[in-house]
């Protein structure tokens, strides 16, 4: 994608369709301020993407690189839908699950670029962004396999509130905080749905009614294989969830307010009777699975197909047309649009200027961390500790 295409000004996007007043949505409710705020999450996330791709193309970013552009509103929308300490678990295509969550995009460039500063420290990189105090723990490697780690989350979480009767020591808890029901979110690729563990995950989810909720970000491309090719019931995976025992739906990622109108009663459904849910979320990648990616198994055509129903071109013209405030002027106007995008241009040129100039992390962090209960004599070679803690965090 060219770097005019992936500017941020979208007023010569075509108009999606207006949506129908049909009431009782749960969109309905919000303030017009949290709508804005989805745009400019949204934005946000789109404009880290485009200077993540420049900085890699620099080679100031090494390793795996797997952008988010093109899928913006399934982060936003999903996350927008659950409580601040509701866990969350992701794959390697995470940084844009972090920055809907609330982290620091100077901690999360840092992390991009290997510096100390960022939310790992440097140790992680674009695959692994975890921020414990947003309860986002953390994006993963290995296909699939965060899929146990989501689900022993919301066990966790379930067991809490059912058997303990009180919160283990967590960020935001204290000595009056009480146990609450929770629902954790883990996403999965649509290439991790034929792994082992995510069918051992269900079953245990199914079997023993936990709060988990797998969201299969399903962007139609298992790193170069069309999913029909490569998995069953390709047009229907709810299949998978009625197998296990739970509920599963089908809902469209492209349109955020849509996807929130859907997501927001599941979650609530399954806060309340703790119970587990798949989720077969439609989405579409604009860019290639990682930075490598030639994208030879897909047209130019079905890319600009995609891109003609933009997510974030849909919500600024819903906020700058359809959504009026009390007086009738829209909820967003031409000048409060155009400052929105100066202001995330800002925000992330300061993200680029504290990676670029923060440290590299010092040869001793590499015995730091690695342990939660650290024990003298792990190693001959050095002693493993816990590391200082990232101030932006």
């Amino acid at each position: 994608m060219s770097h005019a295409a992936a500017e941020l000004k979208m007023t010569t996007a075509p108009a999606p369709r207006t949506r129908p007043n049909t009431g009782g949505r749960s969109s309905d409710a919000l303030p017009a301020a949290t709508l804005v705020q989805w745009l400019r999450d949204m934005m946000l996330i789109r404009e880290f993407e485009n200077r993540c791709a420049q900085a890699y193309q620099q080679a100031k970013i090494g390793g795996f690189c797997h952008l988010y552009t093109g899928q913006e509103a399934a982060a936003v929308g999903t996350i927008a839908a659950t409580n601040p300490d509701d866990p969350i678990v992701t794959a390697y295509r995470d940084h844009g699950h972090a920055l809907a969550r609330g982290m620091d995009p100077g901690a999360c460039m840092a992390e991009m670029f290997g510096k100390a500063t960022g939310c790992a420290k440097g140790k992680g990189g674009s695959m692994h962004m975890f921020d414990k105090p947003h309860w986002l723990f953390g994006g993963h490697g290995i296909v699939g396999a965060q899929t146990a780690l989501g689900t022993g989350l919301a066990f966790a979480a379930r067991y809490e509130w059912e058997v303990l009767k009180r919160p283990l020591a967590n960020p935001g808890v204290t000595g009056a905080t009480p146990a609450k029901k929770k629902v954790c979110l883990t996403y999965l690729g649509d290439g991790a749905l034929n792994q082992g563990v995510l069918h051992e995950s269900m079953n245990l989810a199914g079997l023993w009614d936990i709060p988990v909720i797998y969201i299969v970000e399903n962007n139609g491309y298992s790193m170069g294989t069309a999913i029909a090719r490569g998995t069953t019931m390709a047009h229907d995976l709810t299949k998978k969830a009625e197998a296990y025992g739970m509920r599963g739906e089908i809902i469209d990622g492209f349109d955020v307010i849509d996807l929130y109108d859907a997501f927001k009663p599941l979650v609530d459904w399954c806060r309340e009777n703790q119970k587990p849910a798949f989720v077969d979320l439609k989405t579409y990648r604009y860019l290639g699975h990682s930075m490598s990616d030639p994208q030879k198994y897909r047209t130019k055509d079905e890319v600009e197909q995609f891109k003609s129903k933009d997510s974030i071109d849909r919500m600024a013209h819903v906020l700058m047309n359809e959504r009026k405030n009390k007086d009738s002027t829209p909820v967003l106007s031409e000048q409060a649009f155009t400052d929105l995008q100066t202001s995330i241009k800002e925000q992330v040129r300061h993200a680029m200027e504290f990676a670029e100039n923060s440290p590299v992390p010092d040869a001793s962090e590499l015995h730091t961390d690695v342990y939660l209960n650290p024990m003298p004599n792990l190693s001959p070679t050095a002693e493993y500790r816990h590391g200082a803690k990232n101030p932006l965090l």
